[in-house]
């Protein structure tokens, strides 16, 4: 499948996951920038994380000080060639994964580490 369709299929899910969230979380989820990208650049491959990797959030997380050293704001990344490959060419499992990874990121944007993120089912 070719990068807008994937991109169009990733936005449409990314709307209907965060219009079906508490409203205090939905309201959260809103102000984060969501990209869309096909492939993690070299650079975030160069600080350690997987080429394969699904998707990323990056800043501060919510309620916390960016600080002076942190000039990226908040926003989560999601890997489409990769979710695509990951889920096999299917379009209903790709849709899935675009929630799942999506809600992960998210969790990560509310202050959730791994382990919160395992409890609720999002690892």
């Amino acid at each position: 499948m070719k990068f807008p369709r994937l991109t169009d299929l990733a936005s449409e899910v990314v709307t209907s996951t965060q219009a079906g969230l508490p409203a205090p979380i939905r309201d959260l989820a809103r102000i984060v920038p969501v990209h869309f990208e096909a492939f993690p650049s070299d650079d975030i491959v160069k600080e350690g994380f997987e080429p394969d990797i699904l998707g990323l959030f990056s800043g501060a997380a919510h309620g916390d000080d960016p600080g002076a050293d942190n000039t990226i704001p908040a926003q989560i990344s999601l890997y489409l060639e990769n979710l695509w490959d990951f889920a096999e060419g299917d379009p209903r499992v790709f849709k899935e994964e675009v929630r799942l990874t999506y809600l992960h990121e998210l969790g990560h944007f509310l202050g959730w580490n791994e382990d919160d993120l395992t409890a609720r089912g999002l690892d």
